[in-house]
């Protein structure tokens, strides 16, 4: 079993950055795409693709709130994914998932919807202040 551990949330002030970190362990990981999603207090049912990577390299992909101010990539040494937030407004505000997908996907779009993950980190809460 994956196990996907999250770290790195806090509260910081817009225009601040934070750089939030997921690391796999368990089993061999050897995922297909990693991703960051958000859930932000007043979407409780809707969970927010920001960004992917597929984890053999490529272009990634973002959201368009969050281009030119995120950066995600990747640690395939050390089983990590991280996103870099930088330029951090009030609208970011939001707990922030990881998730991975071993199992690939059957359309090439699939990448931002939350379903085509199999595993997820915990959670972690990223306040921005205003």
């Amino acid at each position: 079993q994956v196990q996907l551990v999250q770290s790195g949330g806090a509260l910081v002030q817009a225009g601040g950055s934070l750089r939030l970190s997921c690391a796999a362990s368990g089993r061999t990981f050897s995922p297909y795409f990693m991703g960051w999603f958000r859930q932000a207090p007043a979407k409780e049912k809707e969970r927010e693709f920001v960004a992917a990577i597929r984890w053999s390299g490529g272009t990634p992909y973002y959201t368009d709130s969050v281009k030119g101010r995120f950066t995600i990539s990747r640690d395939n040494a050390n089983n990590t994914v991280y996103l870099q937030m930088n330029s951090l407004k009030p609208e970011d505000t939001a707990v922030y998932y990881c998730a991975a997908n071993d199992i690939g996907f059957s359309r090439s779009g699939d990448y931002p919807r939350p379903s085509k993950y199999n595993y997820w980190g915990q959670g972690t809460q990223v306040t921005v202040s205003s």
